[in-house]
């Protein structure tokens, strides 16, 4: 093998997914993200508890109380977020275009989708978009 052919062996990307997937693979992805929907809105579902009433020098309880709501706010807004990525992989595997990158159009790495059935973009494109491309 000479130098280029290796060096244009070592270039190569990995493979990607096959837009044709199979029946099996698709109802397996459909099942993956119908599970990840059916927690996140179990999870959406369940009330935010609001701090109770404060006592006098109960300082270090009031911040522990407002803490623990700040956070689970915040663990809400990001399980909203989530399920809407779930939601519209859904809608993508619905009208066949499930597996392409929705900003170049490229197939979406088999691993990447095995780990996240829900993305929506290739590594490359996730790079530019998560810098706000």
């Amino acid at each position: 093998m000479t130098r280029s052919a290796r060096s244009a062996a070592i270039r190569e990307p990995a493979p990607a997914y096959d837009l044709a997937m199979t029946i099996t693979d698709l109802s397996v992805v459909r099942a993956a993200l119908e599970a990840e929907r059916d927690r996140l809105r179990v999870g959406l579902a369940e009330g935010i508890v609001a701090p109770g009433p404060m006592t006098y020098g109960s300082q270090a309880a009031a911040a522990s109380q407002v803490f623990e709501q700040q956070r689970d706010l915040a663990l809400r807004d990001h399980n909203a977020q989530h399920l809407e990525q779930v939601d519209a992989a859904l809608v993508r595997l619905a009208d066949g275009t499930f597996g392409a990158c929705l900003r170049c159009g490229r197939p979406i790495a088999p691993e990447r989708l095995e780990a996240l059935p829900w993305a929506a973009f290739c590594i490359d494109c996730q790079r530019i978009v998560g810098r706000g491309g």
